[in-house]
């Protein structure tokens, strides 16, 4: 299957000054299958260390950091003489020698000519930062689940993958049935790259739903087996609540749904640990839309899952309701389409969401993003129903120069009041299977106020 990280990779690739890259990403998201791919696709040949199995290599590294005897070490397991430019050195688990990770510097600095690329367990490897971590002297790098465009590329829907890169309103509003039924798919598949495979290869839901399920249960093996022994408990109960939390209306993480008479300062390290991992991510509230929007967060916030099949298989979502089109969107269906949204969000790369909430707790934004120095609302309706009550309150309070209206919808702009003196913000109604075109739309809205 296509990933668009590729892409990425050949720039960094094609950048004379670049140095070791890190692929940082939770495991089973595909790191090593892009590593390999792309070494495939773009080097003449390429060596690939795995540090949790290649033991003589990884004595090796704990022996110094003289990077000429490193080459000549690699260059003996690989058999062949290493080029730079035309060879690609890939080592995998990283997490399991820390002087490898080290080492990263000393290759930056003597030689950067070598073209390597370095992964592992997103959780092992932020464990390192302080501890002889290559600061400043890696690019990194992260890679996510499968995007929708990426599931559309992989199912054979190149050509609605295409049409929705083209921002095309006009055609994409004619074939939105279609869209909407590859959009329920995506929410029931996700975007694993195992689970995805599974679903090309035979079409078969029970088949992905199974996949999913073990992948979880993986997930619950490092709880185990990883964790802290103090938090391993409270990082399996606050993992099985995302899904509860999920489903109420107001999806704000409360403490007491893990556990009766839980308080915050009992979770945090938990809380840390999973998102370190990169299994989960928290959205801060912000108290107002303002830059630095850092500034601004509270620490209250939105739990969701690193994908929104994981989100359907937490909650037993039964394959049958893809049979029945309107079953999908009148249970969880809130759930599934914030996942989904704040999930491609952070996988185009922008600074990561948060959400606003009225002091009163009237009103509330979904999510807020910022784009070329100004601040964007985000709401998500996971049908056709357009009422934007706390949107309108949040405009008319914050006057944005354009606001995003996410849903099941048409796409479509319209003016819309904001104040006394007819102050106007422009509202898109964009598509939520259209969501990766949400920056150009709401920048090139803003560029005509």
């Amino acid at each position: 299957m296509e990933r668009d990280a590729i892409q990425q990779l050949e720039i960094w690739k094609n950048n004379p000054t670049h140095k070791p890259l890190l692929l940082m990403g939770a495991r089973q998201v595909g790191k090593t299958w892009l590593m390999q791919e792309f070494g495939a696709r773009y080097y003449k040949n390429m060596v690939y260390i795995r540090f949790d199995s290649d033991e003589v290599v990884k004595r090796s590294f704990e022996q110094d950091m003289d990077v000429k005897r490193l080459l000549s070490v690699i260059q003996i397991h690989a058999g062949f003489v290493i080029r730079p430019n035309e060879t690609l050195i890939i080592f995998d688990e990283i997490q399991e020698c820390p002087h490898a990770v080290t080492a990263l510097k000393y290759f930056c600095e003597e030689a950067r000519e070598y073209h390597i690329i370095a992964a592992g367990s997103l959780l092992g490897v932020c464990e390192l930062q302080g501890t002889g971590f290559p600061v400043g002297k890696v690019d990194m790098m992260s890679l996510y689940p499968l995007s929708f465009n990426e599931f559309l590329k992989a199912a054979g829907q190149g050509m609605m993958a295409e049409l929705i890169k083209a921002q095309d309103k006009t055609l994409i509003n004619s074939f939105a049935p279609r869209l909407i039924e590859l959009l329920k798919t995506y929410y029931f598949v996700g975007g694993m790259p195992e689970a995805v495979k599974k679903y090309v290869e035979t079409g078969d839901f029970l088949q992905v739903r199974s996949i999913q399920k073990t992948l979880i249960q993986g997930y619950k093996r490092d709880f185990a087996k990883h964790a802290p022994r103090q938090d391993a408990n409270l990082i399996r109960l606050i993992w099985d609540s995302i899904a509860m939390q999920l489903s109420r209306e107001n999806k704000k993480f409360v403490c007491k749904d893990v556990q009766n008479g839980m308080r915050m300062r009992q979770l945090e390290a938990a809380l840390q640990w999973l998102a370190d991992a990169g299994i989960i991510y928290l959205v801060p509230r912000i108290s107002k839309p303002a830059i630095p929007v850092a500034a601004y967060r509270e620490r209250v916030f939105k739990l969701f899952y690193l994908d929104v099949g994981l989100l359907g298989a937490m909650c037993d979502l039964p394959a049958k309701v893809l049979l029945e089109p309107s079953r999908i969107f009148t249970e969880f269906k809130g759930a599934l389409a914030e996942q989904f949204v704040q999930q491609e969000l952070r996988i185009l790369g922008e600074a990561p969401p948060v959400y606003w909430a009225s002091e009163s707790k009237r009103a509330e934004i979904d999510f807020v993003v910022q784009y070329e120095g100004e601040i964007f609302p985000i709401e998500v309706k996971a049908e056709t129903n357009l009422q934007a009550k706390s949107l309108k309150s949040y405009c008319r309070l914050f006057k944005p120069s354009a606001a995003v209206r996410l849903s099941l919808a048409a796409w479509n702009e319209q003016e819309l009041p904001i104040g006394e003196n007819g102050e106007l913000c422009r509202l898109i109604n964009l598509p939520l299977f259209c969501i990766q075109s949400i920056r150009d739309a709401v920048c090139a809205a803003a560029d005509t106020k």
